[in-house]
């Protein structure tokens, strides 16, 4: 009876070591794979009604799971939106509210950008940290920009990811770049190997290595962001159907984003090879607005209806397009008109993960029961955006509060207020702040309220600013 008795006590401990404090096996975790592009707008994928660019696997993507038509990047730029995502806090609360090379000014402005804080601090707990803690295995494939990608402590083998492959050199150019794993360069191109294939490989050979475990998959790739390097062999179909198109796409920016959607389908086939589709959250999006000017080259591409592009706190350039898909938890086909931000992904993982040890977001909040039932309406409340720069893509220093229907932009150099209807008024054309002066007023106090609370670095006087 003993020898029973121990043995019982062994099964019942083996079985408590594979399964998490909320009593769910290890093997009933979902992975969570997260796919970034950089600088995608939100009318160049097909299931966002582009009709000339070729997105058959994120399409596929959307028509298995669920569409949002109002998701937004929680800022204009890239460095402080992938802060938001890894966090959940809002860049204005970690003062990180531009991209890391960012230091435009205008001496004809009254005012000077605001401080920031270039890197995200080590101290920041992130999701590849609490996820690493409850058993997953954790990889980071791409533009970091959030740090060095060397191995310091603002690089990602120091924020919770135990696998990375970084760009670490001439990020920009896809024919020549070194990429390092811990610091050390693992491989360095020459002409000969095109950075979102390389991207891809990395991102497959992390899945195979962790097969049998869970895992939270980090990817994001480079493209389409400027420079616009295409690889040749996907040029012809564009250049081909460009005339016919009357101009109305740019062929590289088109053959770029083909590329990285070539690479969605590997990263799914991989899944799908391990049996690894049934348990896994995929999430396709990007890290803000695409470009709408020529910046290092022809204009990508054309945001309309859309007022503006990356760098402004108008539509363009914070709504994004977001999808995810989850078999056998979200329903096929579907679509929300929820709007959320990038710091409410963090909560939202933890609450499909079931993690409850973890702090509440501050700034996030969990779109988990719009996944569930996507039809029905959630209030989120407010969401905010403070962008206290000059962008490279002539945007000004401005702040911005969406809730409900409204959205209410204040420039910070005059002060000018700007409102919004954008159920009726997507396109940002007609300012209401003066035939609606209370709706102006509720969201203007809103924000500066919020700005208050989040302790928002705020743009400097000019000293030598003289005004004519």
């Amino acid at each position: 009876m003993q020898n029973r008795a121990r043995l019982n006590a062994l099964l019942l401990a083996l079985l408590l070591i594979g399964t998490t404090g909320f009593g769910q096996s290890v093997k009933t975790k979902p992975n969570i794979v997260f796919i970034m592009a950089d600088d995608l707008g939100y009318t160049d994928l097909g299931c966002y009604g582009n009709p000339y660019i070729r997105t058959p696997n994120i399409d596929k993507l959307a028509k298995g799971g669920l569409r949002f038509t109002q998701a937004y990047s929680a800022c204009p730029v890239c460095s402080p939106s992938r802060a938001a995502i890894l966090t959940g806090k809002h860049p204005a609360r970690l003062h990180l509210t531009n991209f890391i090379a960012g230091d435009r000014k205008d001496a004809n402005s009254p005012i000077l950008p605001a401080k920031w804080t270039k890197y995200l601090p080590s101290s920041e707990t992130t999701l590849a940290e609490i996820v690493q803690r409850h058993g997953y295995q954790t990889g980071m494939v791409g533009k970091w920009h959030l740090g060095n990608g060397s191995a310091d402590s603002t690089a990602p083998a120091a924020q919770g990811f135990g696998y990375d492959r970084v760009i670490a050199k001439n990020g920009l150019d896809y024919y020549n770049y070194t990429i390092t794993a811990k610091g050390k360069t693992v491989f360095e191109d020459k002409g000969t190997n095109y950075l979102t294939d390389k991207l891809t490989d990395y991102a497959v050979e992390f899945i195979d290595q962790n097969k049998s475990r869970p895992f939270f998959l980090y990817l994001t790739y480079s493209a389409p962001h400027v420079m616009l390097i295409p690889r040749a062999d996907k040029l012809k179909y564009y250049y081909d159907q460009y005339a016919k198109s009357k101009g109305k796409y740019n062929p590289n920016y088109a053959a770029m984003i083909e590329s990285m959607d070539d690479g969605v389908g590997r990263v799914v086939e991989q899944l799908a090879k391990h049996n690894l589709l049934d348990n896994t959250i995929l999430v396709f999006t990007s890290d803000n607005g695409g470009l709408g000017l020529p910046e290092l080259g022809p204009t990508p591409t054309n945001l309309e209806p859309l007022r503006a592009w990356k760098g402004h706190v108008y539509e363009g350039g914070i709504r994004i397009p977001l999808i995810v898909w989850w078999k056998g938890q979200i329903q096929e086909q579907t679509e929300t008109k929820n709007y959320i931000t990038g710091t409410d992904f963090l909560p939202t993982f933890l609450d499909a993960l079931n993690i409850r040890d973890q702090p509440a977001s501050p700034d996030g909040k969990s779109f988990y029961s719009v996944l569930k039932s996507p039809e029905q309406p959630k209030d989120r409340g407010p969401i905010f955006w403070h962008y206290p720069h000059f962008s490279n893509q002539e945007g000004r220093p401005a702040g911005a509060v969406r809730w409900g229907d409204y959205k209410l932009v204040e420039l910070y150099e005059s002060g000018k207020l700007e409102l919004y209807n954008l159920t009726e008024d997507i396109s940002e054309h007609n300012d209401l702040s003066a035939s609606l002066p209370e709706k102006t007023k509720e969201l203007a106090d809103l924000l500066k309220k919020w700005r208050s609370e989040v302790k928002a670095n705020m743009p400097e006087t000019n000293p030598d600013y003289k005004k004519l």
